[in-house]
């Protein structure tokens, strides 16, 4: 719904990747389903004029529920390109729950963000310039009984702006 921010989809299965509702219960959110993944999958959001820095206080705050040994974790996008993935998640639940957490107490491991599989530890990435934060379990779509899902999520760092490229000739 924020019009500053641009949707990434990655992985074998983010084909599979779902916005869905339900009328019943009515106050059934909308919200982004993996359940018909057929490979590992991934969604990020990307600030349209911005990095994040996401030191010192920086938290995140999310909605979700995950079915089966479905476990939700963070992704991000580094400005050098390097992808990360948190060794916080975020398990099953009988229903939707909000979670908040501090990202300075995340361990993080390297992501090949093609396979969406975790490579090695990561010891002190630089998270000053943020360029996409999103989430992943890490797993193929169960349908219902196994499946992750995001209502929505919140992030509390500071903007970074984006600089405009030298000497770049200017659009017409």
């Amino acid at each position: 719904m924020n019009p500053g921010l641009q949707l990434a989809l990655y992985g074998p299965g983010r084909n599979g990747i779902r916005k869905s509702h339900h009328s019943s219960p009515e106050d059934d959110p909308y919200y982004v389903w993996s359940g018909s993944c057929t490979g590992n999958w991934a969604v990020a959001l990307r600030p349209r004029d911005s990095y994040v820095d996401l030191t010192g206080l920086a938290k995140i705050r999310w909605r979700t529920k995950q079915t089966g040994f479905r476990e939700l974790h963070l992704i991000l996008k580094l400005s050098d390109g390097a992808w990360l993935v948190s060794d916080f998640a975020d398990g099953p639940t009988s229903d939707w729950h909000e979670r908040e957490f501090s990202i300075a107490d995340i361990r993080w491991r390297l992501l090949d963000i093609q396979t969406i599989v975790e490579g090695p530890w990561f010891d002190h990435p630089d998270l000053s310039k943020v360029d996409e934060i999103g989430w992943t379990d890490l797993s193929v779509g169960g349908n219902t009984p196994a499946s992750s899902r995001v209502d929505w999520i919140e992030v509390y760092g500071n903007p970074i702006p984006r600089r405009r490229l030298e000497n770049r000739p200017a659009s017409k």
